[in-house]
């Protein structure tokens, strides 16, 4: 496992930037580890967090990651359920990749699938937000074609598939769903309208506050894209059992509850624009998790991988993932669309 950041370094950066003078090293509090990409510690009682990167996914340097993440905290604050960003720190000896100052939200992990209504109302507040003005729509990505830019991201995590050592049954499924993604990827994309999408999405990566209210706080991998693969991606089994603090598994009543809230939220006639495509672009987002768990497997499970920071978070993920490649929790996840009961509305 890598070493973490040193305290009093920390502590003296932070003296520096003026958000903390005079902090002592040991007011440095660590609140979580298990990130793949990010550390968080507490700043003393200040209300507010240290957001460490450890890694990007996208391969961004370190510069270009912390505009990309300040600029998404700043953007989605106005929706009411995220934490606002202060201050960045720049990239130095003692933060590498530097760090982002939020606010720190004081809550709980979601248990499941009671908190799904609440992360649904998070959601369809984060897509309701007005879009910028299209020249300042960066740096964000914006993915215009939803369709095949998540095949595109599929595409690529898909090239670890042949290093994942996968059971042949499995690796059968995927690729037929593959090869169905190809095809529905050439028969055009939605016309529904783009919005601020979380995409990282699973529910671990939301706080319940003492009023019950859902916060998204991880804006790593937001941008501008199409609403339903969040919801898919708060939904899948290949998310809900990613944070091993999110006690519960949802049903697929749960599913379509959760499901059938957020089309009303978002008003009819959205809903209607929505519905033929929430089952495509489930299947997708299934596609691009499980792709992602294969290049996990191939590429970051090494214990000395920036991605295994917390030893007791890389084993949960470990386990997590072998689950999910197991034949018949490949197939439970695929009778969403193959035998699509759940999502007759």
């Amino acid at each position: 496992m890598t070493a973490g950041p040193d305290h009093e370094q920390i502590a003296g950066l932070l003296h520096t930037s003026g958000i903390a003078r005079g902090i002592s090293p040991d007011a440095l509090t660590v609140l979580s580890t298990k990130g793949i990409s990010h550390d968080h510690w507490r700043i003393d009682e200040t209300g507010l967090v240290l957001r460490i990167p450890r890694m990007n996914q996208w391969g961004l340097d370190p510069e270009a990651a912390l505009t990309y993440q300040q600029t998404a905290f700043h953007r989605s604050h106005q929706s009411g359920h995220t934490p606002r960003c202060l201050e960045t720190l720049s990239p130095s000896i003692a933060l590498p990749r530097g760090a982002l100052i939020v606010e720190e939200v004081l809550g709980r992990a979601p248990t499941l699938p009671d908190d799904l209504a609440a992360i649904a109302d998070a959601l369809a507040a984060l897509h309701a937000m007005p879009l910028p003005d299209e020249e300042t729509l960066t740096p964000l990505q914006v993915h215009r074609n939803p369709v095949s830019s998540t095949l595109l991201v599929i595409e690529e995590q898909a090239a670890s598939l042949a290093r994942a050592r996968l059971d042949p049954e499995t690796l059968t499924a995927i690729r037929e769903d593959l090869d169905w993604a190809r095809h529905f990827a050439s028969r055009g994309e939605p016309d529904f309208a783009l919005c601020f999408v979380g995409t990282d999405t699973h529910p671990g990566n939301f706080l319940i506050d003492p009023t019950g209210k859902a916060w998204f706080v991880d804006l790593e991998k937001s941008l501008y894209g199409a609403a339903p693969i969040d919801l898919a991606h708060a939904t899948l089994a290949t998310s809900t059992g990613w944070d091993p603090d999110c006690a519960g598994t949802p049903t697929g009543s749960d599913v379509k509850s959760f499901y059938q809230r957020y089309l009303e939220l978002t008003g009819p006639d959205r809903a209607t624009a929505l519905g033929p495509w929430l089952l495509p672009l489930r299947r997708l987002t299934w596609l691009r998790t499980i792709t992602w768990f294969a290049r996990w497997r191939a590429q970051w499970s090494a214990a000395d991988h920036a991605a295994a920071r917390d030893e007791s978070m890389s084993a949960h993920a470990k386990s997590h993932i072998e689950q999910s490649f197991r034949p018949d929790r490949i197939a439970a996840c695929r009778a969403d669309w193959l035998a699509p009961d759940v999502f007759t509305f």
